[in-house]
């Protein structure tokens, strides 16, 4: 599974447990991941939702930490869904999104709708679990069947991209940072590639995301191709 590092501290407050609203117009679909989530010890189901509006107003009313998000569901979409959710005032909820390998248009609306993750429904339960602590931690997750070559070749499409984010006051030093994080380096990674420390690297990151307006490093590794400081997907 290919890990987007966070800069922000893993784990979520104290014992508290974190609560997951499922997503899916399948009920099958919806108890096989409320029993799987009842089973571990740090998750809980904070609601289910059978389409996208009733997402988008449990998401609300529940506030949970993650939302699990179906794209095909009858009524609105898990896109429009995605998008309602992370625009929402406050801190809204990460959303974790479920798709399959031949759904390449959906992945590239869902990373513009604010998605933190990706998953592809076949993938191992332990997988499932440990993906909905990423994304809850604030790092931001992509199936390997999804990979950054969906970002690539996403950030490289004119018709769907929107202008790119402005970069003034971005450094030199925070371009070469920039352009790491887009070929999908660690912070520990940039730190020995730029012969600076991990704690350097991270404020680099850190920045970055500010002054871009950024919400996570998924965005970073967008924003990279879009401004073609990375013109080819990592290997």
């Amino acid at each position: 599974m290919t890990r987007v590092p966070s800069d922000e501290p893993s784990g979520t407050d104290g014992n508290r447990l974190t609560r997951v609203l499922l997503t899916d117009d399948q009920p099958l679909v919806r108890h096989g991941l409320r029993v799987l989530i009842a089973d571990h010890p740090r998750l809980e189901v904070a609601g289910e939702a059978a389409n996208g509006e009733e997402a988008v107003r449990l998401a609300e009313r529940l506030a949970p930490d993650v939302v699990m998000m179906d794209i095909r569901m009858p009524g609105m979409d898990g896109l429009e869904a995605t998008r309602r959710i992370t625009a929402s005032p406050g801190t809204p909820p990460k959303v974790l999104v479920l798709t399959t390998f031949d759904d390449d248009e959906y992945v590239y609306g869902a990373l513009r709708a604010g998605a933190s993750g990706f998953l592809v429904k076949d993938m191992d339960m332990d997988q499932i679990l440990a993906a909905i602590e990423t994304v809850a931690a604030g790092d931001a997750l992509i199936a390997p069947s999804v990979t950054r070559r969906l970002i690539a070749e996403f950030a490289a499409r004119p018709a769907a991209a929107p202008p790119p984010r402005p970069t003034e006051g971005i450094t030199a030093r925070e371009r070469e940072v920039l352009t790491l994080v887009g070929r999908g380096l660690s912070n520990a990674e940039i730190a020995t590639r730029l012969h600076i420390s991990v704690a350097t690297a991270k404020a680099h990151v850190s920045r970055l995301l500010t002054k871009l307006d950024a919400r996570d490093r998924v965005q970073l590794v967008i924003t990279a191709y879009e401004l073609r400081l990375v013109t080819a997907p990592p290997a």
